[in-house]
């Protein structure tokens, strides 16, 4: 009777854990339900497969008696369809309370149903944050007495660009209690809660496990955007002595093509493996590679082929793989008795930590983090302000322009003089570039 004698759990709720198998809280319940029975706002960072669901459902079920009234007083806020339907049939799994009446909202052709389904009455609201967000402009959600808003998969959540529903759905929402939880913590989703919560208590936990695999040294860059990523590694290359043959993985082609162009407009010797322009220079395997004197082969990683790294001194992870698997088979050590030289380095965003602690989970071992040199330019995030008033702007501009009506020119865009051609191509180029 473990959940009995730590946690202050109906009767029936702990009836359903044992018959579910739940014999013991596991150590994310530990560290959370008793501060989340309290009423404490709280943010939980765990692997998956750490408990994290089923913490928040239990807190869910803990807050109804027999006798529900059919307003909404539980906001389930998951990322997608499939989390949705994963979390309502969790909380069948675990309900007794039959009376309980759970909702799912998700995107799917007419909203009209999900309307009829609100009206009729909602305990349990179990949603998408775009979604939850058109139903309660519509006036199908009322969030007046709702106590409990849980945000499930949160980085998930932010690296779909879904923070404006969330926040206009927490601030709509007069006065509740707030869970987080998610698989990484960085600086866009602390910048989404952090309105909403009230002096939470951030709870952690570890499962990574033993070493699993004999691994090459690893050295992990965390970088703020794409443009400081590209900074990073043509000041790595810049170092001809050290980085004398580096094997660069990408996800797709047209990132493949930046770098491809970066790093030969500075001066770099590179090349791609089976090259899909015939004026970009390239190689069909990894040997002619070996054997050339081209620094550099960046490789898309949807190639199928089975790649031979030994003796390449650097893999450079530029963006990590969809398959934590594709990123462990590069970078398993196949000779750990024998003297290797090779590095993996692993450059990541914030929205690439989820896949860096899945492969630190996978592979038992934490990846190092390496120091940022000082000389590195760090390109500005371009904020969602930034681009609203850009957007704001190229509108003016656009109203400013000749119509149908003739509009008088500003005296700033008076043509009283003329360029020479040679003029004109050059301030062309530049506008090009």
């Amino acid at each position: 009777m473990a959940w009995l004698d730590k946690f202050k759990l109906k009767k029936g709720l702990i009836q359903s854990l044992n018959e579910a198998g739940f014999v013991a809280p596991k150590e994310i319940q530990q560290k959370t339900l008793a501060r989340i029975n309290g009423g404490q706002d709280v943010i939980a960072v765990g692997p998956e497969g750490c408990g994290k669901t089923t913490t928040y459902i239990l807190a869910t079920l803990n807050k109804f008696n027999y006798t529900p009234d059919g307003v909404p007083k539980v906001l389930i806020l998951v990322p997608d369809k499939e989390k949705v339907e994963e979390v309502i049939a969790k909380i069948g799994q675990l309900n007794k309370n039959k009376t309980l009446s759970i909702v799912p909202l998700f995107a799917a052709p007419g909203i009209e149903a999900q309307m009829d389904a609100m009206a009729d009455g909602a305990d349990i609201v179990v949603a998408t944050p775009d979604r939850a967000r058109a139903i309660y402009l519509k006036l199908g959600l009322d969030v007046n007495k709702i106590e409990l808003l849980v945000i499930d998969d949160a980085e998930l959540i932010v690296k779909q660009g879904l923070q404006l529903p969330v926040a206009e759905l927490a601030d709509s929402i007069p006065k509740c209690q707030h869970l987080v939880f998610t698989e990484v913590m960085h600086e866009r989703l602390n910048k989404m809660i952090t309105p909403f919560m009230k002096q939470p208590a951030t709870v952690e936990v570890e499962e990574t496990g033993e070493p699993q695999f004999d691994m090459l040294p690893q050295i992990l860059y965390l970088l703020p955007n794409f443009g400081t990523k590209v900074n990073l590694l043509n000041l790595f290359m810049q170092d001809e002595d050290l980085f004398t043959k580096v094997v660069l993985f990408v996800n797709t082609r047209p990132t493949a093509e930046k770098l491809y162009k970066s790093l030969h407009d500075r001066k770099s010797t590179v090349a791609l493996l089976n090259p899909w322009f015939i004026e970009m220079d390239g190689f069909v395997s990894l040997q002619e590679f070996k054997n050339s004197a081209t620094r550099v082969l960046i490789v898309v990683n949807d190639e199928e082929q089975k790649l031979e790294l030994e003796g390449i001194p650097f893999l450079i992870h530029f963006e990590l793989p969809v398959e934590k698997e594709t990123y462990i088979d590069r970078i398993i050590d196949a000779s750990p008795d024998v003297e290797n030289e090779t590095m993996a380095i692993t450059f990541a965003i914030d929205l690439e930590l989820t896949a860096v602690k899945k492969i630190e989970q996978a592979t038992g071992q934490k990846i190092p983090l390496g120091e940022l040199p000082e000389e590195l330019i760090v390109e500005k995030e371009r904020s969602f302000a930034d681009m609203a008033e850009k957007k704001a702007a190229k509108a003016k501009a656009d109203d400013d322009a000749p119509g149908a009506a003739f509009h008088e020119k500003k005296a700033s865009n008076a043509k009283t003089y003329n360029y020479r051609a040679g003029v004109k191509a050059k301030m062309n180029n530049k506008k090009k570039h």
